[in-house]
């Protein structure tokens, strides 16, 4: 079943900063675990799945040129995976050629940032050369939790499928990754902070320039119609502190207007949060440029 399409480039600004959503395609996840104990008569009304139960998500990247810096926020899933998982999750691997629609070519990106190390959202940190896994941006500073690392490291039986180590452990052999250990600025105007749940040490980016910010929120809030505190993935780690994170983020990001950038909704990329009611939200996507 082909995917219906994604939406590859769609770009804005936040003050000075030029913000562009580049997609690696959609991929196939069960709907079940896309909204873990939420029930498909619920959560059917907002996405529909095939036949087979699966929905197409997307995976979007976030490019950031600040005038300084070029900075990409995540790598999709990349072009590694195995015939077994290309199967299941029929990825397209389009981040690159949506890279060079934006007029970016590898050698330009300054700074990666990770949120995790998932293989959905790190697969493009490298691509296989006579044998090894290279940098596909071979200039670049790469970023990502220690903890995350660590995490990773242990393989445990409950989501080692996740962690596929050709994505980072050459870059942090060669020296190019960074592992770091809590929240930080990583050039003027971009930040990581701490959301844990999804895993323990996911960490968002914050953009801000001049009075506006942007937020890549990543799997805390993996797409619009994940809003609602309680409707957590099955894939998360620890979704008590999902929900916290999730109250602790919208505690500034509504009132402050931050425009949320969504990694797996393949319509939506991203949007301003509005409460309409007590504990109730709903978003305005953002108009395409």
């Amino acid at each position: 079943m082909p995917h219906p399409g994604s939406i590859p480039v769609q770009s804005t600004t936040v003050g000075d900063f030029e913000l562009t959503v580049l997609s690696d395609g959609d991929y196939y996840l069960d709907g079940g675990a896309f909204f873990g104990v939420i029930p498909k008569v619920m959560w059917q009304k907002r996405m529909q799945p095939d036949e087979q139960n699966r929905l197409s998500v997307g995976v979007n990247s976030l490019l950031i040129r600040t005038g300084k810096h070029t900075v990409l926020v995540e790598t999709g899933i990349g072009n590694k995976l195995g015939d077994k998982p290309k199967q299941i999750f029929q990825p397209e691997e389009k981040l690159l050629q949506n890279l060079a629609a934006a007029k970016v070519a590898p050698e330009d990106i300054d700074v990666v940032i990770n949120t995790h190390l998932h293989f959905d959202h790190c697969g493009w940190n490298t691509v296989m050369k006579d044998g090894r896994a290279v940098a596909t941006f071979p200039k670049a500073k790469y970023y990502v939790q220690e903890g995350e690392w660590q995490h990773a490291r242990e393989q445990t039986e409950r989501d080692r499928v996740s962690y596929l180590s050709p994505n980072y452990d050459p870059l942090i052999e060669n020296g190019q990754m960074e592992l770091l250990n809590g929240e930080r600025e990583i050039v003027p105007g971009i930040s990581v902070k701490l959301f844990p749940g999804h895993t323990r040490n996911l960490q968002a980016v914050v953009i801000q320039s001049g009075a506006q910010r942007a937020c890549y929120i990543s799997d805390l809030i993996p797409t619009s119609h994940h809003l609602d505190l309680t409707w957590v993935m099955a894939f998360d780690l620890f979704p008590l502190e999902t929900i916290a994170s999730r109250k602790r983020f919208y505690a500034r990001a509504v009132p402050e207007k931050w425009l949320v950038v969504f990694t797996h909704d393949p319509q939506v990329p991203w949007g301003h949060l509005e409460a309409t009611a007590p504990g109730k939200l709903t978003l305005k996507p953002l108009e395409k440029l």
